[in-house]
């Protein structure tokens, strides 16, 4: 494996506020994490981010809003 490879997403994990969002991902990459995906709002109303760790496993954060209808 060479760096920037990735072993596929890993986890995805559910925070409360974009604004956590936001922060887990500022501290991730200043930790050595790739950014995949910046925060930013998707289609559906979730707002989530990526990153790639050393190792190349995939984390996504963001909010989820459970009932919400899927517009997509």
């Amino acid at each position: 494996m060479r760096k920037g490879d990735t072993v596929g997403h890993g986890a995805y994990i559910a925070l409360g506020t974009e604004d956590e969002v936001r922060a887990i991902h500022a501290s991730a990459v200043s930790a050595g994490a790739e950014s995949i995906w910046t925060p930013d709002s998707t289609e559906w109303g979730n707002y989530r981010c990526r990153v790639a760790d050393p190792e190349g496993y995939e984390w996504t954060f963001g909010t989820h809003i459970p009932g919400q209808p899927q517009s997509w």
